[in-house]
């Protein structure tokens, strides 16, 4: 019997991330084009025989409780099998805290698949994913990992061909966004057309292993609230842009700003040219990775203030 875990919980960026309607439940509905990279926490879970469940975190500013996604999941899976014993949960966090990576999301959906591994539950995929979108909706793509049509709420998924490999460079900025207060802001109806991403350009870009086509379509509608609020989410594309990124975008709600880069020589001249221009002194975290493939090695270079 599996006794002890080590996996990893690897954050996504969004390549397109279009905002189609908002419901009358306040939910707004999405289209986006999900991608998993190589940037991960590393999730450390023990089996034992005292119940209960008691998480760990390397940030002392993050909830190790029930306001935990981990803690929560492990618990949606306890009760719901009736388990026998506790289990610790040790997160070692990478991805940036509040940064439209789906840090806490990623988390929650190895403790998932870690508990379902640890105690012999026979949950399938599909069936982790199932009960993943109670804890978030980004769970369930979490889950999935690698390049995807998000729709719906996000809970949507329909799995794209591997996005075409390239250097990524992730710089969070030292502020911190809401998600709520960026949808809540957000004034779909007053969206002009060419504000919309092109998704399903995207996606066949995708298909059709065209690096070029994804960076001409990269696009965030989120921008158009989080950049006003934030110059300095602007200012790090910029100098992405500058230093020679091939495109650059804000992940998710922000503030997260990811450059994709061609050539892993330009790539890592932009990493260090980052921590030493003026924009570096706005970011608390930095790193280069790739985007992730399945069955691929991930490599990293990496600084957290």
């Amino acid at each position: 019997m599996i006794e002890h875990l080590e996996l990893r919980a690897y954050g996504k960026i969004n390549l397109g991330l279009d905002v189609v309607k908002k419901r009358e439940d306040g939910y707004h509905e999405v289209r986006m084009i999900m991608q998993t990279v190589g940037l991960y926490d590393k999730i450390i879970m023990e089996r034992r025989r005292r119940p209960g469940i008691r998480v760990e975190t390397n940030l002392p500013y993050v909830p190790s409780g029930e306001g935990n996604l981990a803690w929560r999941a492990a618990k949606l899976l306890t009760d719901e099998f009736g388990l026998d014993g506790g289990v610790y949960i040790s997160v070692w966090k990478k991805i940036p805290v509040a940064g439209g990576m789906a840090g806490g999301s990623t988390d929650a959906a190895a403790v998932l698949v870690g508990m379902n591994r640890l105690f012999r539950l026979g949950l399938t995929k599909r069936a982790l994913m199932e009960r993943g979108v109670s804890l978030g909706a980004d769970v369930p793509y979490c889950i999935l990992r690698g390049t995807a049509l998000s729709e719906g709420i996000g809970e949507r998924l329909s799995p794209l061909p591997p996005a075409p490999d390239c250097s990524v460079l992730l710089a969070k900025p030292q502020i911190s966004v809401s998600t709520k207060a960026v949808y809540g802001s957000l004034k779909v109806d007053e969206l002009l057309p060419s504000q919309h991403p092109d998704i399903d350009g995207m996606a066949e870009a995708i298909r059709e292993e065209n690096l070029d086509g994804v960076i001409e379509r990269l696009g965030n509608v989120l921008e158009t609230v989080t950049i006003p609020a934030h110059p300095e989410i602007g200012r790090i594309k910029e100098h992405m842009l500058k230093n020679g990124a091939d495109g650059a975008l804000m992940s998710g709600s922000g503030p997260t700003v990811f450059g994709l880069f061609k050539e892993q020589r330009a790539a890592r001249d932009a990493f260090y040219a980052l921590r030493e221009a003026e924009e570096g002194r706005l970011v608390r975290q930095v790193y280069l990775t790739r985007l992730f493939r399945p069955g691929g090695s991930e490599r990293r270079e990496g600084r957290s203030r």
